[in-house]
């Protein structure tokens, strides 16, 4: 391996994890940025970022990162990071699709002494299991003799400008000793808020697994609850709020659980627990409960129109919010979808709206063309599904404008005081 200084460093994917550890890392080494969305490339050379996590200012102010779709620009870097998608199939099986294929296109193209680290969420073992063997296949190397490998994942929240990749505390792994400290200097050399080297790439893999599988089952908790108190006729916001008295009490929300983390990562997880023969039971039924959220939201608003005497078959509902989170433009894994279908069982007539969508996007991904602008006065009910802040700057008074004078408000994630809603989770 080379010194930190000499290092040209690429990152394999350009999405809501690559482009803004690119952006880092240009600001102190020589970066190729590297997609196989040639549309993608020609926006970023452009200074446009799709996802909106890095500004025009941002990209225009690292000279030193450069991009390519083209896979033979890429022979000129020493340290190659992955940060490609690790999804799951309609089985909830991971996916390591585009992992191999990352993996196989990068076997053709590393050279002795080079080093490649991977950010992509995997379970314990992908990395040298799966991706090794690849690498090792396409280019003749051997690892730890010829090339090193490490693992630091990913640890970036979408849409959230408090906690920036340079933020946020760093994993670091490698694959023999001197590999990761090579690799844990150079995270350290971008990361402000510093790195944890762990033991090996397996601890860092099951570290990152375990800590969106915590977070689901925490959320799934709460889930659960929601749906006690409401049969309790309790709000559950203000049992909460009285809980959350106690200092060590967790602040977590009932709500959907979507996205590419929280509701995936748990997946990958539980697939390799069964892989060495031990069958989880917490985390799928935790994953069983959010994944159960959308019908539970679109059946109680059912529930609730037919006892005020509103007519369901043939009633039209606005669902506010798409994407899987607020202010941010990702629909990856939204569990919005999950409401729409179930109120579709119901031959309810659904239309969706949200300012932050791509409506391109929305229509190839999931066949849906949200509005481009709210009519007043005609829906039977509404559903606040994502806390985008517009919806907050609207205000109750506002978004019942868009409603028959006879109608319901669901506000699933608390954007309106308790008062303002006819239903909250």
């Amino acid at each position: 391996m080379k010194t930190i200084d000499d290092v040209k460093v690429a990152v394999i994917g350009l999405g809501y994890v690559g482009l803004p550890l690119a952006v880092a890392f240009a600001r102190k080494f020589e970066v190729l940025g590297f997609d196989i969305d040639s549309e993608r490339i020609n926006a970023l050379r452009d200074q446009i970022d799709s996802t909106l996590e890095m500004s025009v200012e941002e990209l225009s102010a690292v000279p030193a990162l450069s991009y390519s779709a083209d896979p033979d620009d890429l022979r000129s870097c020493q340290v190659y990071i992955v940060t490609v998608p690790t999804p799951i199939d309609r089985h909830k099986r991971p996916d390591l699709g585009p992992l191999e294929r990352a993996s196989v296109m990068l076997g053709g193209l590393i050279k002795p002494g080079d080093l490649v680290v991977y950010e992509s969420t995997v379970y314990p073992g992908a990395t040298e299991e799966v991706c090794v063997p690849l690498l090792e296949r396409g280019s003749g190397l051997r690892l730890n003799e010829d090339f090193f490998v490490g693992y630091s994942p990913e640890r970036i929240n979408p849409g959230d400008k408090d906690h920036r990749v340079s933020d946020i505390l760093k994993v670091t792994s490698g694959s023999t000793e001197s590999a990761a400290d090579f690799i844990d200097t150079l995270y350290g050399s971008v990361i402000a808020a510093g790195t944890y080297k762990a033991s090996s790439i397996r601890v860092a893999e099951a570290a990152k697994a375990i800590e969106n599988t915590q977070r689901d089952i925490n959320i799934a908790l709460v889930n659960e609850l929601a749906m006690i108190f409401n049969r309790l006729g309790i709000d559950t916001e203000e049992v909460l709020r009285a809980a959350g008295t106690k200092w060590n009490f967790l602040p977590f929300r009932p709500g959907l659980v979507g996205g590419h983390c929280i509701g995936v990562d748990p997946y990958y997880m539980t697939h390799k627990a069964q892989e060495v023969g031990y069958h989880p039971e917490m985390i799928l039924a935790g994953r069983r409960i959010n994944d159960s959220m959308g019908r539970y939201v679109a059946g109680e608003l059912v529930k609730t129109m037919l006892k005020r005497g509103i007519q369901v078959a043939g009633a039209r509902v606005l669902v506010m919010g798409l994407t899987f989170k607020e202010n941010c433009p990702d629909v990856r894994n939204t569990k919005v979808i999950d409401i729409l279908a179930e109120l579709e069982t119901y031959g309810v007539r659904a239309d969706v709206y949200d300012p932050w969508v791509d409506l391109e996007a929305a229509q190839r991904i999931y066949g849906i063309r949200p509005l481009q602008e709210l009519e007043t006065g005609v829906y039977d009910g509404i559903i606040l599904a994502v806390a985008h802040r517009q919806f907050i700057d609207m205000g109750a008074a506002r978004i019942r404008e868009l409603a028959k004078p006879e109608h319901l408000l669901y506000d699933i994630k608390y954007v309106l005081p308790a008062d303002d809603s006819d239903l909250r989770l």
